[in-house]
């Protein structure tokens, strides 16, 4: 096999001997090396690595003897014929466990009281709109019948859908409701997505930084993840033209308004020319808009200026109604509906048709309007003196967005983030690194603040307290 596929980085805090286990383990777990293929000769691995032969030999005797490997007498060695359950942790970069972003996401649901999360994706409870839900959920009790205990339909509820088509209208996309195809969650709408257009060993583009669970959910379908450099104005359209042509990936995905996590939003000139260059090289395109309700205007969006030919969009209610009542959609072209539906059906059977009776009757309901208008306004305020406290602190945020909770953050020159938010976490305070959002590991001095979650003095007191050791 060739050396590239293992290029392992060495634990130093392991003998030699362990630390060429642990490279070949993590391979195997991360399902880079399949069951049967077989590993370097011990020559070849021992320089590549810079280690002694004798080490390699040790290491792969003692894989050996716990069955991860197997020795054929004259031929070498070979991963063992049944695959141990898949690890997503080992399928990306190695990172210790305080900035794995699998870990800060399950860290952050935590519910202790003195944990701080400035480094989580969504509002405060108390921010979101309470008394909208329990007015819905009042209603949809008094109703009861299908509601309470049925199956919905495939595409999911009607009314909801047709809802979603008119703010969908709003913001300059004209779709029909039998065109949307509601889903648990957002998340799971990504997951569908990628079950019907990608199979294990595709490519798939993504913005650099991006949302860390991107990276997450699409290396769980084993596909390979290529960065495109991303700023205030949006994607390096070069760089994206470049990625394109070399890599032909099946599709791009990116939040287009309010992008997670630099809060930028794209303007009608690079929406059309990310297009353009998408159909040139034949190219999908999946647009998050989860961000869209933060927003104070409209902003141009890939969907509508491409009328859902070669973009498809995904959307959802979690960050400005409920985290508890989650309802994500699908929005795609006539054709590929059908077969949405079934790959959707084999996967899920049914929609939860409670909590989609719920949200319907929530985000319809007049007061939420008005919740959302005191929400963006409350995070405008919160941004404002954010940006001042990280200012206090050395720390700059070189493009303010206009909307939405979050900034992109960089440390005075020299500081690790990894490193400042290890230390915050052991005084209870949990950030967000910036090489959590990097498929290049390129933002090792940044970090993604979400406003709403920067109330507490306490952050800052541990924020200059991390920086300063």
């Amino acid at each position: 096999m060739a050396l590239g596929v293992l290029k392992p980085q060495l634990d130093p805090a392991l003998t030699r001997v362990e630390a060429v286990m642990a490279a070949i383990e993590a391979r195997i777990a991360g399902r880079h090396l399949a069951p049967g293929a077989r590993l370097p000769s011990v020559r070849a691995f021992a320089e590549s690595l810079g280690v002694s032969k004798s080490t390699v030999v040790e290491a792969y005797d003692r894989l050996a003897a716990q069955g991860a490997i197997v020795s054929r007498p004259g031929s070498g060695f070979y991963v063992a014929g049944r695959p141990e359950p898949f690890c997503l942790a080992a399928a990306g970069p190695r990172l210790e466990r305080a900035v794995d972003p699998l870990w800060i996401s399950r860290q952050s649901f935590e519910t202790y009281p003195d944990v701080l999360k400035p480094g989580c994706g969504w509002l405060p409870p108390d921010w979101l709109p309470e008394e909208s839900l329990r007015r819905a959920l009042r209603a949809v009790a008094r109703a009861g019948g299908p509601a309470l205990t049925a199956y919905d339909e495939p595409r999911g509820l009607a009314p909801l859908r047709e809802h979603i088509a008119r703010r969908m209208g709003e913001r300059g996309i004209a779709v029909h409701p039998d065109q949307i195809v509601l889903a648990d969650s957002a998340t799971q709408a990504l997951d569908l997505l990628c079950r019907f257009l990608i199979e294990p060993g595709d490519t798939v583009l993504v913005d650099d930084p991006c949302y860390f669970n991107f990276q997450a959910l699409l290396r769980a379908q084993r596909v390979k993840l290529v960065g495109v450099p991303f700023g205030p104005q949006g994607p390096d359209l070069a760089a994206f033209e470049a990625a394109l042509r070399e890599h032909r990936p099946r599709f791009y995905l990116t939040n287009s308004t309010l992008h997670n996590p630099t809060g930028a939003s794209l303007g009608p000139a690079i929406v059309h020319r990310i297009l353009r260059l998408a159909e040139a090289h034949d190219t999908l395109v999946v647009e998050d808009d989860i961000y869209a309700d933060f927003e104070v205007e409209p902003a141009a969006r890939l969907a509508g200026f491409d009328g859902l030919e070669r973009v498809i969009q995904i959307g959802g209610f979690s960050k400005t109604l409920s985290s508890a009542a989650r309802i994500g959609y699908v929005a795609l072209r006539r054709d590929w509906v059908e077969r949405f539906l079934d790959l959707k059906v084999a996967v899920t059977l049914g929609d939860p048709h409670l909590a989609a009776t719920v949200v319907h009757r929530a985000v319809t309901d007049a007061r939420y309007r008005h919740d959302l208008e005191a929400m963006r306004a409350r995070l405008a305020e919160a941004r404002g003196r954010a940006v001042r406290r990280l200012a206090g602190l050395g720390i700059t945020v070189p493009f303010v967005p206009g909307a939405g909770m979050f900034l992109w953050a960089r440390l005075p020159d020299g500081l690790d983030a990894a490193e400042v938010s290890r230390r915050a976490l052991a005084e209870r305070v949990i950030l967000a690194p910036g090489n959590v959002f990097s498929v290049s590991q390129g933002a090792t001095g940044d970090l993604r603040f979400n406003v709403a979650q920067c109330a507490d003095p306490r952050i800052f007191a541990v924020l200059e307290r991390a920086m300063a050791r």
